[in-house]
């Protein structure tokens, strides 16, 4: 596709209709939003009878103590038996579960019979190793199958999990495993990545010897590498799972039973740890997973490409592909080992249906260049998903095109740790789709967006984005702080859930997240969002890659400071940062133009790929860097330091 055309479909707003054969058989229609807002509790109820019940509710909603939400409450259920056992007892035992690519290139293959055998085994070591129902325990896994099935275990226990993703620091480990009081940790002694083993073992060592509550460490041997143990603390999976009987009954809990605690960083420094429950949330996963991506567990092939250790692996890796009977595939490395083409051959060797990544991994393939994914079969692929931030129209376009084949529908997807499950997104058989718009809320969620003052703006009007009805996968609270539960989400906007983005409806009345609201930037008064401005630089035909933060200015307030990565071809020059700077202005107006423009080689990145503009800001102001432990490469903010005197024209 030329630069000229693809400047002429964002112009023209082009849409993209659902295509007709998915529409005719899709799982979900329009009729779905009709039901919701004629009853949405009716809804959800509805919803909640996917799931098999031990006891069924009655009450589908209390909502009598504001924030603090109960769902199908006097109901009780398993959840781990919902996600394994009943589909053995459906007679789907030799469906494949888990495809399971490691990074060396082992595979496994692992069936759903298999998957409740192991799960019951790690059951039973869990109540061996002194495990009880409302017990927590941590997590600290590589993407492998041992990974689903420790968390499928707690749950079948009755014990909260709270994973860690395996690239934390020791220190950051045992402040969640201190705030959680886990007794029991989980871990392997590494995981393969970029070609070679990376340790995890000694990252627990340290954090646990702050841990005096921890009772003991299950190790899972992947790399083979030397490991330190412990005597009588340290004990491996494979002699105390392995010597396990496949037989567990699992007992049914609560639906208000808590499932996890998952972490989120904090605007005070101190992670959240952000509580989800059982009936509500695993009713909302499933759903969503049905729903968005319009499964068909007797012939797709699922795969998210997300971290265990992130929200997006709970709920669209273990819980809601496997409650559906998915077969998913679950790979352990990198894009780019052993070469480029990695994901794309994954995809050809499985015959993946249904694809889900990140926006920041479309833009590195966007980078790489169109000839690798052309190398590989992608024609199995029938829907495609993006979660994690909001995606430009450029990389939207991009993902169609070279991985879609111009013909697999984009579900844009916005939710958070918080909301538990996808709350805004296209349905695949039934929205007419705009690149770059997650365009409007699921069945059965009220979202809408609201100005300073809490009033809805009209079509075409931006503010923030709120939630204003309680929904089935939302987080209960803040592990052991409910005030700070209050405070967090519901202080900004009385009787609203304020997620912290802003967002703007556009005329027709349809949702553009804009990025955390301290990604909006006020420049002479007028609300930009470092979205945009990074839309319009890497439309440009020199930029891959583009991160914009708003720096303080005595002038106008904030200024723009944008950090590119040019593509391969381009040149860094005076010449071109003006070119860059005027394209903005072109593309959004002159208000829009980053004061200054640095060209670097790598932008701050978690290890889950998002960018941490924070950082950035500390650059662009002069500031002291603040912490970067949780960055993939802490040595990128030196290489970005050291060009700041480059920075562009300040004109």
């Amino acid at each position: 596709m030329s630069n000229e055309s693809l400047a002429n479909l964002l112009k023209e707003e082009r849409r993209f209709a659902p295509p007709a054969d998915l529409a005719t058989a899709a799982n979900v229609t329009e009729a779905a939003y009709a039901q919701a807002d004629a009853d949405r509790l009716g809804f959800w109820a509805e919803q909640a009878r996917r799931l098999n019940w031990a006891v069924e509710p009655t009450e589908t909603l209390d909502w009598t103590n504001p924030p603090f939400a109960k769902w199908f409450a006097d109901g009780k259920l398993n959840v781990a038996y919902n996600c394994v056992d009943r589909h053995v007892e459906a007679g789907n035992g030799d469906r494949v579960a888990i495809h399971f690519e490691g990074e060396p290139g082992d595979s496994r293959a692992i069936t759903y019979a298999e998957l409740k055998d192991e799960v019951s085994r790690a059951a039973n070591a869990l109540t061996e190793l002194g495990v009880r129902a409302g017990d927590r325990v941590a997590v600290y896994l590589p993407m492998i199958p041992e990974a689903v099935v420790a968390m499928l275990a707690c749950a079948r226990v009755g014990a909260a999990h709270s994973v860690v993703f395996g690239g934390f620091s020791a220190d950051a480990v045992a402040s969640r495993i201190q705030d959680a009081d886990a007794k029991l940790v989980i871990t392997s002694d590494g995981g393969y990545r970029r070609g070679k083993p990376s340790a995890l073992k000694p990252a627990i060592d340290a954090a646990v010897a702050k841990c005096p509550q921890v009772e003991h460490v299950l190790v899972v041997r992947r790399t083979g590498q030397d490991t330190a143990f412990t005597e009588g603390r340290d004990v491996w999976w494979h002699d105390v799972v392995g010597r396990q009987s496949a037989e567990h009954t699992p007992q049914a809990f609560d639906a208000e039973h808590p499932l996890f605690i998952l972490y989120t960083s904090g605007t005070t420094g101190k992670p959240k740890g952000i509580l989800h429950t059982s009936g509500g949330y695993l009713t909302q996963a499933a759903y969503t997973h049905h729903a968005v991506f319009d499964l068909k567990p007797e012939t797709d092939v699922y795969w998210c490409t997300a971290d265990i250790g992130w929200v997006t692996g709970h709920s669209y890796i273990v819980y809601g592909p496997l409650a559906n009977g998915a077969t998913q595939v679950i790979y352990e490395g990198t894009p780019d080992t052993p070469h480029q083409g990695r994901f794309w051959e994954v995809v050809q060797k499985y015959g993946v249906t249904i694809l889900y990544t990140a926006p920041t991994a479309i833009r590195t393939f966007m980078k790489w260049g169109d000839d690798i994914p052309a190398k590989f079969d992608l024609s199995s692929l029938r829907v495609l998903g993006s979660v994690g931030e909001p995606i430009n129209p450029e990389a939207w376009i991009w993902y169609r095109k070279h991985i879609g084949g111009d013909r697999c529908p984009i579900v844009d997807t916005w939710w958070q740790t918080e909301t538990g499950a996808m709350m805004i997104s296209p349905l695949p058989g039934v929205t007419e789709t705009k690149p770059g718009s997650a365009q409007r809320a699921l069945p059965g969620i009220s979202a809408t967006v609201v100005d300073d003052e809490a009033n809805e703006v009209p079509n075409g009007g931006g503010g923030y984005l709120v939630l204003t009805e309680p929904w089935p996968s939302m987080l209960r609270t803040i592990w052991g702080d409910d005030q700070r539960f209050i405070d967090t989400y519901w202080a900004r906007f009385e009787g609203k859930y304020f997620a912290g983005d802003g967002a703007k409806k556009d005329d027709d009345g349809d949702i553009w997240l804009l990025g955390r609201v301290d990604d909006v930037m006020l420049v002479s008064g007028h609300n930009i969002s470092t979205t945009e401005v990074e839309s319009a630089l890497v439309s440009h035909p020199s930029v891959a890659e583009a991160a914009v933060v708003g720096a303080n200015d005595e002038t106008t307030g904030q200024a723009i400071v944008a950090f590119v990565i040019l593509r391969g071809s381009a040149s860094e020059t005076d010449t071109l940062v003006a070119e860059l700077r005027n394209h903005v202005g072109a593309t959004l107006g002159p208000i829009a133009k980053p004061k200054r423009i640095l060209p670097v080689q790598e932008l701050p990145k978690t290890r889950s790929g998002k960018i941490m503009r924070r950082l950035l800001r500390d650059v662009a102001e002069n500031r002291a860097v603040g912490d970067v432990t949780t960055l993939a490469d802490s040595s990128v903010m030196d290489l970005i330091q050291s060009r700041l005197p480059a920075a562009g024209s300040d004109d």
